[in-house]
């Protein structure tokens, strides 16, 4: 999996079909990838999601057209993807700051949003741990909450702490965070929140069960204050693990974060020994 070919070829599509009504499952098919994995991907890799980057494309082009011919607002509106002119000058004025109205009228500054150019750079040589693990299914006790891929970054956050707020943060202490797309093919996934379960227990109002089959699992050691150590291993998944290890593939739509029990370190979840873990699922690339 080439992840700066893969990249590179959804730029040229995008801007190939930049006024066309295309989603992120058509930009990631048209790399053959999942669309699970070339989101998360493409977000680790660049900071932003796929659509954000088209939105802002898009908005860079629609202000370029009205300073420079004499289109309707309305029509160039219609012709990046927005529904009505309310919602383009909202948009528009977001990402400008100035209303489309008075781009003309006050010949106002605007914003430049290029394409994305992908430069390689020479390092080598980087260390990674990780291992891979063969793990026979396991059933967790968790809640659950659907997110669309465009707005999960903040919104799990947020989700944790409500958990960790309410009743059900006695029942559950958040062993696990799992993402799960099985399909690996929706603009949205279930984000579970789980320890593993007991079967002999009862399950709490609100709770559900959710057994996680049986993969071979990539296994990353993170170590350092949460959540940075996390997500920095994560890049460093999509950035330099995966376009090194060629011999793999991701297996399946799910996405494991292991925490440790923050009891045994001296701050918690912020002391520098902190231990966590993400696993994905693997199979031998064909």
């Amino acid at each position: 999996m080439e992840w700066t070919n893969a990249i590179q070829d959804a730029i040229v599509f995008i801007e190939n079909h930049i006024t066309d009504d295309i989603t992120a499952e058509d930009i990631a098919n048209h790399v053959y990838m999942s669309p699970f994995y070339f989101q998360k991907g493409f977000s680790m890799l660049c900071g932003y999601t796929i659509m954000e980057y088209v939105r802002n494309r898009r908005l860079a082009l629609a202000g370029g057209e009205l300073a420079t011919t004499d289109s309707k607002v309305i029509d160039v509106a219609l012709k990046y993807g927005y529904d009505s002119p309310d919602s383009f000058t909202k948009a528009f004025t977001r990402f400008h700051g100035v209303s489309p109205a008075l781009v003309r009228k006050d010949n106002a500054l605007l914003k430049s949003y290029a394409p994305l150019a992908i430069e390689i750079s020479l390092k080598g040589g980087y260390l990674m741990n990780y291992k891979i693990e063969k793990k026979d299914s396991f059933t967790v006790l968790a809640v659950s909450k659907e997110f669309h891929y465009e707005t999960c970054k903040n919104e799990i956050p947020a989700f944790w702490q409500e958990h960790c707020k309410s009743a059900n943060g006695k029942n559950i202490c958040g062993m696990f965070g799992i993402n799960i797309d099985e399909e690996m093919g929706n603009d949205k996934f279930e984000y579970l929140i789980e320890d593993l379960y007991v079967p002999s227990s009862d399950v709490p109002e609100g709770c559900i069960t959710r057994t996680i089959p049986a993969f071979t699992w990539a296994v990353f050691p993170c170590v350092g204050p949460m959540p940075t150590a996390l997500q920095d291993v994560n890049t460093k998944i999509f950035s330099e693990w995966l376009p090194a290890a060629k011999e793999y593939t991701f297996a399946a739509g799910y996405c494991v974060e292991m925490y440790g029990d923050p009891g045994k370190f001296p701050k918690g979840m912020q002391d520098e020994n902190y231990y966590s873990e993400l696993w994905m699922p693997i199979s031998n690339a064909k």
